[in-house]
């Protein structure tokens, strides 16, 4: 990941137009900004999500609500609280989430 030509700048996130994504259960609420082929997002997961889907894409997540399982493609579950974060590079290690209760995330990617 490059972070190359970005100029300073502030994000007011609850001003940020939401989108929403299904999940096979639950939803997943993203705000995100791009900048050149950096994406930075807010997102929110409603309780009882679970990703419909495997993902590969590389991403820096922090947990700042809430508590996240994310199950790796080989069978491990990682369980994240507010205040934890996870790294993993693209195409390194499929992997999906979900909450019980909901989360709220930071997500770089």
């Amino acid at each position: 990941m490059d972070m190359l030509n970005i100029p300073f700048g502030t994000t007011d996130w609850s001003q940020v137009e939401p989108t929403e994504h299904p999940g096979e259960t639950g939803t997943a609420t993203w705000r995100t900004r791009e900048f050149g082929p950096l994406r930075v997002r807010m997102v929110d997961y409603s309780p009882g999500y679970l990703a419909d889907h495997w993902c590969e894409r590389g991403h820096i997540l922090l947990v700042l609500e809430g508590t996240l399982t994310t199950e790796l493609a080989g069978g491990e579950t990682v369980a994240l609280t507010a205040g934890t974060s996870y790294q993993v590079g693209d195409n390194v290690q499929a992997h999906r989430s979900s909450t019980r209760d909901g989360a709220r995330l930071f997500i770089v990617d």
